[in-house]
C-alpha cells in the first residue's frame, strides 16, 4: 500500500501512469506522425513488453476499485504497477533520450515536468472508531493547522501506523516504546479519502499508533500531525 516512488516525469497516480504509457504504445506504434518514433529504435520485443505490462496493470486496477477488491488483489495491483513502472523508467532512459528529445517529443511523451506544488503546511488529525471487532477507522481526516491543500488538488495524506506486541508472520515490525513523530511507525499507507478502515485480526489488547502528515504529488511532505492512538478491541 506505499505509494510508487516518484520521479518528475512521472505521476504518482496509477490512473495517470495509465494514460501515459497507453499514449507511449500510440507512439511507438506510428500512430501519432508528428513524433520522430523512427530515431529511437525500439526493439519490438519492448513494445510488446510494455503493452503487456499495461494490460496487466489495467486489468488489476480495474478489480481494485471494484467491489472485488480484497487483500491479494490490492498486492497483485501494487506488483502489476511496479513492473509496468519500472518497464516505463528503463525504456525511457535506454530509448527516449537518445537521440536528444526535442520540444514536440518531450510534449508527445507526457515527459514536461509537472508544475510546481508548493509544500504543505498544514499539519493533519483524524477521529478515531471502532466499527467492529478487531477494526479500527480513521474518520473525518482534515487538516488542523496551515493552510489546507484544495480539494481539488492532487494533495493527500500519508498514515504512518505500527502496532505493540508480539511481532508475527504477517508483520514483523512492532513498536516498542511510545512514538514521538509518524517515523518513528513501521508502516505507511497513502490516502486521498477522508476515512479510512483497519483491520488487527487477532490483535485485540494491543495498542496502534498512528500519525499522518499530508504530502504533494511530488512527494513533498507537511509537518506530523499529533499522535494518535488506540486499543483494538
Amino acid at each position: 500500500m506505499i505509494k510508487a516512488n516518484y520521479e518528475d516525469w512521472l505521476s504518482s497516480r496509477r490512473e495517470y501512469q495509465l494514460t501515459m504509457v497507453k499514449n507511449w504504445i500510440a507512439i511507438l506504434a506510428g500512430q501519432l506522425p508528428d513524433i520522430s518514433v523512427e530515431l529511437w529504435n525500439v526493439p519490438v520485443e519492448r513494445k510488446t513488453e510494455l503493452e503487456s505490462l499495461m494490460q496487466e496493470a489495467d486489468k488489476a486496477l480495474a478489480l481494485a476499485k471494484s467491489s472485488e477488491r480484497t487483500a491479494d488483489i490490492n498486492t497483485l495491483c501494487n506488483e502489476t504497477f511496479d513492473a509496468l513502472t519500472a518497464k516505463m523508467r528503463s525504456i525511457k532512459h535506454r530509448y527516449f533520450l537518445k537521440p536528444p528529445l526535442t520540444d514536440a517529443d518531450f510534449t508527445g511523451l507526457g515527459l514536461n515536468p509537472p508544475a510546481e506544488t508548493p509544500i504543505p503546511t498544514a499539519q493533519v488529525e483524524a477521529d478515531i472508531g471502532f466499527p467492529g471487532p478487531f477494526l479500527v477507522g480513521l474518520m473525518n481526516i482534515r487538516a488542523m493547522a496551515g493552510d489546507a491543500p484544495a480539494e481539488q488538488s492532487e494533495y493527500g495524506v500519508r498514515m504512518f501506523w505500527g502496532l505493540t506486541g508480539p511481532a508475527t508472520e504477517s508483520d514483523k515490525f512492532r513498536v516498542t516504546e511510545a512514538p514521538k513523530t509518524g517515523l518513528d511507525l513501521p508502516h505507511s499507507k497513502f490516502t486521498r479519502r477522508k476515512k479510512e478502515l483497519f483491520a488487527f485480526d487477532g490483535e485485540s489488547g494491543n495498542t496502534v499508533y498512528f500519525c499522518l502528515r499530508f504530502e504533494n504529488p511530488a512527494g513533498q511532505a507537511g509537518p506530523f500531525g499529533p499522535i494518535l492512538k488506540a486499543v483494538v478491541r
